[in-house]
């Protein structure tokens, strides 16, 4: 399966760096290219993207509303979004996360991360970085503004609570079916059933909804 990307920054010569790179690979194309946010969220409608690499920064629109204007779009519905930022320390990265933003890449990441990142969000499989993620999550997510936007742990079963607080922690579905004891097909049917429950787009909504609910601490390993 091709994954379509749609890349979405304001400086040319890194788009067309990108585009160089996302094309060299054979199970991706490049539908599209966005030098603003509003340009980004247009073209993922009229190019259909599987997939939107999104710079924070940009001008007319910032990626963090890009990001919730995707995430809020029923035809837009399986339209992933992976962030792009400076540093890994930047806050605006949670508030990507809480727009609907599936993971996250320093802009500094070697090529064939870029494309692994992008092949793993496409799946839906995993939150990227989980080691920088957790760190920002536990830094801010807590924060007296923060409100969950989906529904709360108490509608899980206790296996689906620990299955989603081993998401949070950064586990895979083989990592998760280790921990407890069940097979892969098992653990990823819970994860698929949790997010079901919480109206989680993905993973990384699973870990927003684990951290603002309490479930996981700041700094629980």
């Amino acid at each position: 399966m091709t994954v379509r990307v749609l890349l979405a920054d304001d400086q040319t010569l890194v788009r067309e760096a990108f585009a160089m790179l996302v094309e060299s690979a054979p199970d991706m194309e490049v539908v599209g290219q966005a030098a603003t946010g509003r340009q980004a969220v247009e073209l993922a409608r009229a190019r259909r993207a599987d997939l939107v690499v999104m710079d924070i920064r940009m001008p007319d629109l910032d990626g963090i509303e890009a990001t919730r204007l995707i995430a809020a779009d029923d035809d837009l519905a399986g339209v992933k979004v992976l962030v792009l930022t400076t540093y890994d320390t930047d806050e605006n990265i949670v508030d990507a996360l809480r727009a609907g933003a599936s993971g996250f890449l320093v802009k500094d990441t070697r090529p064939a991360e870029l494309l692994d990142a992008i092949r793993t969000v496409a799946a839906g499989d995993a939150l990227l970085s989980p080691g920088p993620t957790a760190r920002l999550i536990a830094r801010f997510l807590r924060s007296p503004a923060a409100t969950p936007a989906t529904a709360g742990p108490d509608c899980l079963s206790d296996r689906e609570r620990e299955v989603l607080t081993l998401v949070a922690r950064g586990l895979n579905n083989t990592e998760i079916a280790g921990t407890l004891g069940l097979s892969p097909l098992t653990a990823k049917t819970h994860v698929s059933r949790t997010m079901g429950k919480l109206g989680a787009r993905d993973r990384a909504q699973l870990v927003v909804v684990a951290y603002e609910s309490g479930l996981v601490a700041p700094g629980a390993g």
